[in-house]
């Protein structure tokens, strides 16, 4: 059977309907392992990139989404553990703890998973971004499970599996000032809307009081009432 790949110039270009959505354990297992260990992948969907020689934004793939690419750890120091992230333009700083990664049967550990930020600029002095990086490795095993055979001191060649995205930023805020635009125009229309209210002088002699049984109508009694004697045939007035 002919191996499916989605791969084109670094990027994944998959077929319209089809989604790539895994899992952290499918990330891991299905894909990182195979990697690791050399056996054939469920698809060529993953690209080798390595992610701290260009920024974020020059990786290749849709902004938009979030973006899978096989990467190795370049160490910082000759003889330290610790890896080289920085980038043309800032560099990545891990944040919070890592997270075990555990199978969804059995409960077995089978990798970790590094939370890092993006920062511009140069540490530790560096500006924060909306950059997200999960960082996926394993954990160092003295036999592979995917084989039938143990395999003693197996080479980790530095593989990680990284995910990349934008975070988007929407909260409160934007809920706030949504609802606030729209109670500005619901008043707005309450302001524009105008009540009449119909006056009826029946004679012309007679004079409206509040004692007399006048048949002048009205309902408004939060307003000053204007008296006329002139006033001999029935109008409207809006109420301001």
């Amino acid at each position: 059977m002919e191996k499916l790949n989605f791969v084109k110039n670094g990027e994944l270009r998959l077929p319209p309907g089809f989604r790539f959505h895994p899992t952290d354990e499918e990330l891991v297992v299905q894909y990182l392992k195979r990697k690791v260990f050399s056996f054939p992948l469920p698809a060529s969907v993953i690209p080798e990139v390595d992610v701290c020689k260009s920024d974020p934004w020059d990786l290749p793939g849709d902004l938009e989404k979030e973006r899978y690419f096989f990467s190795t750890k370049e160490p910082k120091y000759p003889n330290g553990n610790r890896s080289n992230r920085a980038t043309n333009s800032g560099y990545w700083k891990a944040t919070g703890l890592d997270k075990q990664i555990v199978t969804s049967k059995g409960n077995q550990v089978v990798g970790m998973k590094k939370t890092l930020v993006f920062y511009r600029g140069k540490p530790p002095h560096g500006s924060r971004t909306d950059w997200i990086m999960h960082e996926y490795r394993l954990l160092n095993a003295p036999t592979s499970s995917l084989s039938q055979s143990p395999v003693v001191e197996v080479p980790m060649e530095n593989w990680v599996l990284c995910r990349i995205f934008l975070k988007r930023r929407s909260g409160r805020n934007g809920e706030e000032k949504e609802m606030g635009s729209l109670r500005g125009r619901v008043d707005n229309r309450k302001v524009r809307k105008l009540k009449m209210v119909f006056y009826d002088f029946l004679a012309q002699n007679k004079t409206y009081s509040s004692s007399s049984g006048a048949s002048g109508i009205t309902q408004e009694s939060d307003e000053h009432e204007e008296s006329s004697s002139s006033n001999t045939f029935p109008y409207f007035r809006r109420k301001p």
